[in-house]
């Protein structure tokens, strides 16, 4: 099985946007977050990028239904995550940020 065209296409705009910094408009105007931070401290991008995945869902046809509620939900953490008075509301709950791992045998081909 494969990822649909959606999500693929979801997770392109994402990449994009965060890429060039103008993700979760207009949460995170005025954060830099692309600047040497992301080399330097890229937990903080699998945070936002597994944030982004956990939260998205999908209608019955396999279209994503809540595309820019994720961008949001990430965009709330990053902001949290360079200002240190910035609440995330509702706060982030823990499914939210799970990080799950690859499968071994994905490494393996």
């Amino acid at each position: 099985m494969k990822v649909n065209m959606y999500i693929s296409g979801a997770v392109r705009q994402f990449s994009y946007w965060f890429a060039h910094g103008t993700l979760g408009y207009p949460i995170l105007e005025g954060i830099d977050y692309t600047d040497s931070t992301m080399k330097e401290e890229s937990s903080f991008v699998e945070q936002a990028f597994a944030i982004f995945m956990n939260n998205l869902e999908l209608d019955k046809d396999g279209s994503v239904i809540n595309y820019k509620y994720c961008e949001q939900r990430a965009a709330q953490y990053i902001r949290s995550y360079f200002e240190a008075g910035y609440t995330v509301q509702p706060p982030l709950e823990s499914w939210e940020t799970e990080l799950y791992p690859v499968s071994k045998e994905s490494y393996a081909k």
